[in-house]
């Protein structure tokens, strides 16, 4: 596979990196911008494994660094920051050549999900022109406090989602995101991984093996991708 093509974005006073991924084989037109989580930047191997599965499946998919993730911070930026950090890279990566045409859908893994799903429950012109949502461990609340719901904003996402929860993740597990996302107005599809943590790992010695279950993941994703998104308005 091809290695991915560095793209600087302006943010605010600074600028951040993000990489994208050009499809492979016979591509989807669909341009997929995922966000890291809290902990981790765009070079994790979750995330680069994820960018390069899912190119491999004929998405054109595009990865980033939060700003402060960029700057070597390891607090996140509020939520307002995390925002327009987010929009820079929507708005530099769909104007490359490669994406032009395509529809765009956005998502993360556990905050920068949760970041994606405040843009795609904004009702802006961004909110509007998206495709769909993909949410890879959604924190639904932090680990032990499930009183703690970060769900206000769900019944404002208008466009299809897809998540991809753990069964045993502690920020949520697929049964109790299930009544919270039936609050959104749009087809909700939830793949849950069996005995899947937060970052969807599963047992050393599963059934079957980590590299098959991952595998299934990226053949879902991208099934949905093409199959479920609405056409961009």
């Amino acid at each position: 596979m091809a290695s991915p093509i560095a793209i600087t974005v302006p943010v605010d006073d600074g600028t951040t990196t993000a990489r994208l991924y050009t499809a492979g084989g016979s591509r989807a037109g669909v341009t997929l911008v995922l966000a890291h989580g809290a902990g981790a930047p765009q070079t994790h191997p979750f995330m680069v494994a994820c960018a390069e599965g899912l190119a491999a499946r004929g998405i054109d998919i595009a990865t980033f660094n939060f700003l402060y993730t960029e700057r070597g911070r390891r607090l996140p930026d509020r939520l307002p920051a995390l925002e327009r950090c987010y929009r820079a890279v929507i708005a530099t990566v769909m104007a490359e050549p490669s994406c032009a045409g395509n529809r765009l859908v956005i998502g993360g893994k556990s905050m920068g999900g949760r970041v994606a799903s405040h843009l795609a429950a904004a009702g802006d012109e961004l909110a509007a022109r998206l495709s769909g949502l993909v949410l890879l461990g959604y924190p639904l609340h932090p680990p032990g406090k499930p009183e703690a719901l970060r769900v206000a904003h769900l019944s404002a996402i208008q466009v299809p989602v897809l998540i991809v929860q753990g069964e045993r993740d502690p920020f949520g597990s697929p049964l109790e995101l299930a009544p919270h996302f039936g609050q959104v107005p749009g087809a909700v599809s939830v793949r849950a991984v069996a005995q899947g943590d937060h970052s969807l790992v599963t047992p050393k010695r599963g059934n079957p093996p980590r590299d098959a279950v991952m595998a299934g993941v990226y053949d879902a994703i991208a099934v949905w991708l093409q199959g479920r998104a609405v056409p961009a308005r």
